[in-house]
């Protein structure tokens, strides 16, 4: 399928509040890693992005955001330990009616128009939204999924209470041959709606069973949602690794996904937690079927 046959109307951005992480997680350090968690106090602000893709048969969501609750909640995470750290990694704003359900409505849109959320890992920034789209279908990688079945996924900022939500319409994505030489390096991809607008390609590295999509969007340069793989897409260029994850699984998911932007030149590489991503939407989609929800 070529960008000019893609289904996909629109793409869009909006965030669920932003936050601060430390420069080391953001952008690598010798340091190590429980050092800088504890003691670092060289903050980086991002925002909590969700994008929403315009497909013919409803909403697509890549990622859900942050839930309002845990403005409320001090208990929001189950865990003591949990709780601790993370004050120590991340520093939250958001304000009450920032919702999944209020930024849709911003930009035109009715939560019930949601059908899939594709959720690019089990964080609790990337998954706080799934309770308000009770009807729509929720893919994660089987990978992914696997880590709730370890003693402590809470460790890695995974938290059952947040995921195994009663009702939860939750589909595991196994990735399947391809032979098409864009995606045959991932060793698998997924069509998400079975028309080839919106591929889904295993990218672990940030979690073991991260995963990226493929957008073809009509009359635009594809785009490629990255989720967490990288903070910055010019920091995976240069093979710049953050703070935490596997790093041999990081610079394997990388290489992958340069030698995608090499195949497609024009590709536009959008990673969730970089203001780029909606500087980028607002300035050359805005007005073009797509646009920014600040």
């Amino acid at each position: 399928m070529t960008e000019e046959d893609s289904l996909i109307r629109g793409l869009h951005v909006f965030s669920t509040g932003t936050g601060s992480i430390h420069a080391e997680h953001r952008y690598g350090t010798r340091l190590p890693r429980m050092w800088w968690v504890l003691f670092s106090d060289n903050w980086v602000e991002v925002p909590i992005n969700v994008f929403v893709i315009e497909h013919p048969e409803g909403l697509i969501l890549f990622d859900a955001g942050l839930d309002t609750a845990i403005l409320t909640n001090p208990n929001y995470v189950d865990s003591a330990i949990g709780r601790f750290f993370m004050r120590r990694l991340f520093r939250l704003r958001l304000q009450p009616d920032e919702t999944l359900t209020n930024k849709l409505a911003g930009l035109g849109f009715d939560v019930a128009d949601v059908r899939k959320v594709v959720v690019s890992h089990l964080h609790f920034d990337h998954v706080g939204g799934i309770a308000k789209v009770p009807h729509a279908d929720l893919l994660v990688s089987r990978n992914e999924w696997d880590q709730l079945s370890g003693p402590h996924p809470e460790r890695d900022f995974i938290f059952r209470e947040h995921v195994q939500r009663p009702g939860a319409r939750w589909q595991l994505v196994d990735f399947e041959h391809t032979d098409d030489p864009l995606l045959a390096p991932f060793g698998g991809c997924h069509d998400v709606m079975n028309d080839g607008s919106l591929i889904l390609l295993p990218t672990p590295g940030h979690t073991p069973g991260s995963i990226s999509m493929l957008a073809r969007i009509k009359g635009r340069a594809p785009v490629l949602l990255i989720g967490d793989l990288a903070y910055e897409a010019e920091l995976l260029m240069k093979d710049q690794l953050p703070g935490t994850g596997d790093k041999a699984q990081l610079l394997s998911s990388y290489a992958k996904v340069r030698g995608l932007k090499q195949r497609l030149p024009e590709l536009v590489i959008l990673p969730c937690h970089d203001f780029a991503a909606q500087e980028y939407l607002s300035s050359s989609l805005a007005g073009q079927g797509a646009q920014v929800d600040r």
